[in-house]
């Protein structure tokens, strides 16, 4: 497979290990050695995947815990390599696999999204110019200059995916946006990742909840240990992980906008 300027992300025979050690220290190791035991183990977080992504898809990535979802998608970003075989991507990508990643606790949250902006790619124009959309998007009230370090969790996640979803880009990966905040700002934070999947951006969106991926995407791949089991249908790929279960889904975001205070839930 080609990358060509309507492909967004090609990925071949992607394979990345991991290894697993059982004793922590060298005298461990050497007694388990002794003992003829195991000290270590390898294991494919992936094995042999293989996809192609056309620029403006929107694609959820599914699978059970442990499949590899998270692996790939910094393998997509960019802050892991395979082992072996190759991914190629095109136009600039931005990654929000974890909404505070990258704040520093005694630095305010101005000084914060500068920072944050500068670690995603963003130039300093660019950050000039999105500041206060940014700053109204997280709406954390007069906090802005006290330091991050005395927010509470919920609020450094909405610092943090303010930041990512004003960055201009190609290729948006987002992995569980919406198992964080409370219910008002997951309804804002759907509409916005709605209006970048609108934009024409590959979106590529990495959810437990059926009805978010639903709502959200037009394809779905499904990791099963480590390998690409399905690549298809979104409503075919939710009834592979067997997520259509009605009393699964009581709780998520898939209602229409009117209907979004009752099912809108955590994406846990």
């Amino acid at each position: 497979m080609s990358i060509t300027d309507s492909t967004s992300i090609v990925a071949e025979n992607i394979t990345k290990s991991f290894t697993t050690r059982y004793q922590r220290t060298a005298k461990q190791v050497a007694v388990a050695k002794m003992k003829g035991r195991k000290v270590s183990d390898r294991f494919d977080a992936l094995h042999d995947v293989s996809f192609q992504i056309e620029q403006g898809e929107s694609i959820g990535l599914m699978g059970l815990n442990g499949s590899g979802k998270s692996t790939l998608l910094k393998i997509i970003n960019g802050v892991m390599a395979p082992d072996s075989g190759s991914l190629r991507t095109r136009g600039r990508i931005f990654g929000l696999i974890a909404t505070s990643a990258g704040f520093h606790p005694q630095l305010s949250g101005r000084e914060n999204i500068i920072l944050n902006a500068a670690i995603l790619g963003m130039t300093e124009a660019e950050t000039r110019r999105k500041f206060d959309e940014i700053v109204d998007f997280a709406d954390i009230g007069n906090r802005l200059d006290t330091p991050v370090g005395h927010y509470s969790s919920g609020q450094s996640a909405r610092l943090g995916f303010s930041v990512a979803v004003h960055a201009d880009c190609d290729i948006f990966l987002a992995d569980e946006v919406l198992a964080v905040g409370d219910r008002p700002f997951k309804r804002k934070c759907l509409k916005k990742m709605e209006e970048i999947r609108d934009s024409g951006r590959t979106l590529f969106y990495v959810s437990h909840a059926a009805g978010s991926v639903r709502r959200m995407c037009n394809r779905v791949l499904v990791l099963q240990d480590g390998h690409l089991a399905f690549d298809g249908d979104v409503d075919e790929g939710i009834k592979f992980l067997h997520y259509d279960d009605e009393s699964d889904e009581a709780n998520e975001p898939d209602a229409d906008e009117d209907d979004a205070d009752e099912e809108l839930g955590a994406d846990i």
